[in-house]
């Protein structure tokens, strides 16, 4: 199957797309990467690959320098050009620095997550990926494509710590907007109190490939959301049961 993958030109996540797009292509499907102008290198937030502060792990910095090798990484498609029938899932991922407000900000991007959402296959979104399909809107209701969907994305908890833990060295690069990923997301639901769900509270603990106990994913129908890096691989994983069902 043929998944796609859009990111920002920099300072994307490096475990969020790294670990999804491991898992996926081990399990013999195609990832296909997508930037706003075909042919982009991008680059994950340089922050993450150099035991900063909330820095990737060694696996998935690992996973980052294959898929950097990797044919299809160097060879991005525009997200306009795209024909989204020709894709069976759509993973979202996340990210913190400046950069990623060209790619969450998007309309032509939200354009085609719209459309690709309207046919009912697997799509996946963790962290400010969240973001993408909350401001995406259904051109039937006009409403966010989440409006009616159970999800998660980045606590605020987890953000405002982040911000505070970061700020005398980074600034304001753990916020990327004025308003919280959480509170936005909150407000293009029509329940939030009943269809947001947080998770159990968690700052330092990571799932890994073996070790689930400290993630959380929240799937409705052929949707699933998650938080944050800690839990991309039980995300990634969740994500390709939806391609299997």
């Amino acid at each position: 199957m043929r998944v796609l993958l859009p990111i920002p030109d920099r300072d994307f996540d490096v475990t969020e797309v790294a670990v999804p797009w491991r898992l996926l292509t081990q399990a013999g499907h195609e990832v296909v990467f997508a930037t706003e102008r075909p042919g982009t290198r991008a680059q994950a937030d340089p922050r993450l690959l150099t035991g900063a502060i909330l820095g990737a792990a060694p696996e998935p910095r690992a996973y980052y320098a294959q898929l950097c090798e990797s044919a299809g990484f160097q060879a991005t498609r525009g997200w306009a050009e795209l024909d989204v029938e020709q894709f069976d899932g759509l993973l979202l991922p996340g990210g913190h620095g400046p950069g990623m407000r060209q790619y969450l900000g998007s309309e032509p991007l939200h354009e085609q997550v719209a459309r690709f959402w309207s046919l009912n296959r697997p799509v996946g979104a963790i962290c400010h990926g969240v973001l993408v399909a909350a401001r995406a809107q259904n051109p039937a209701t006009g409403r966010s494509l989440l409006a009616d969907r159970t999800t998660t994305c980045l606590p605020k908890y987890m953000e405002r710590t982040a911000y505070f833990a970061t700020a005398w060295r980074m600034g304001r690069h753990y916020r990327t907007y004025p308003a919280y990923v959480e509170d936005e997301v909150r407000a293009a639901l029509v329940h939030p109190d009943t269809q947001f769900r947080r998770g159990p509270v968690e700052l330092l603990r990571r799932g890994s490939a073996t070790d689930d106990r400290a993630a959380f994913t929240v799937t409705d129908g052929n949707y699933v959301s998650a938080r944050w890096p800690g839990d991309a691989y039980l995300f990634a994983r969740r994500f390709l049961s939806l391609l299997a069902g």
